[in-house]
């Protein structure tokens, strides 16, 4: 299986803090890994590093995507090569409803003008499938949505944008059973439809267990501690991570 993406001894700081040390990994076509550790390890720095977030600089590393360095690459020229982050917290967008923001993004990304009802018909689809209002749609972009709204329309965002590396950070994070079960049926759609890459940062084993995953990292103070395939995130989730976070573990 390819490469898609690799994150070559990856140094990041913000505001004069360096927060992520020497980060190496990669993830391959298709492949699901998952990123855990305790909250501070450096688990949404490297999501949103990969995103190219501008609030963080990277101080060392390389980060390459489908072979090219995007080390040094704009947050919008990433989207448009295939990455989308899922935020842990979404924003509110007061003057754009969710409809008008998914359209644009899609042209945005695919350099083309896609004809209105093509996109209505994808978008009722789509939102069928997560069991949400068609109201939903007409709405400002996460205004007065509950967490678990906001939480399914960056799912909703993913199966729309159909990215190839998907990065969901705590998409779970807040949800409660039946809308975990949904996201997952999200992820899972867009993973049949699309079959693109996934790295998922979590801590919840309700989202991971209807998944099948590739590889486990788990960080610790800016570093990556330990890894191992999927089976790793259920021993975390199990023993707690405390027995992973020595470095001669």
């Amino acid at each position: 299986m390819s490469e898609l993406l690799r994150i070559a001894g990856l140094s990041v700081s913000a505001e004069d803090k360096e927060l992520l040390h020497g980060v190496s990994l990669s993830i391959g076509e298709g492949e699901t890994h998952v990123i855990m550790g305790h909250n501070g390890a450096g688990k949404s720095t490297l999501g949103c590093t990969v995103m190219g977030s501008p609030e963080y600089t990277v101080t060392g590393g390389k980060i390459y995507f489908d072979g090219e360095d995007i080390t040094e690459l704009s947050a919008d020229k990433r989207a448009r090569l295939g990455i989308f982050l899922s935020f842990q917290n979404p924003v509110e967008i007061p003057g754009i409803t969710l409809s008008e923001f998914l359209r644009n993004a899609l042209e945005q990304v695919t350099g083309t003008r896609i004809k209105l009802w093509d996109f209505k018909k994808k978008l009722a689809a789509a939102m069928e499938l997560l069991d949400m209002d068609s109201a939903y749609a007409e709405r400002e972009l996460n205004v007065g949505f509950s967490g678990g709204e906001k939480k399914k329309a960056e799912i909703l965002q993913l199966l729309m944008l159909r990215p190839r590396l998907a990065i969901l950070d705590e998409t779970d994070s807040g949800l409660d059973v039946d809308a975990v079960k949904t996201v997952s049926k999200g992820i899972e759609e867009y993973r049949k439809s699309v079959g693109g890459s996934l790295m998922i940062i979590t801590h919840n084993a309700r989202l991971l267990e209807n998944l099948s995953l590739d590889r486990t990292h788990i960080l610790s103070e800016g570093q990556v501690v330990k890894e191992g395939d999927g089976a790793l995130a259920f021993e975390v989730l199990e023993n707690g991570f405390e027995a992973y976070v020595r470095k001669d573990s």
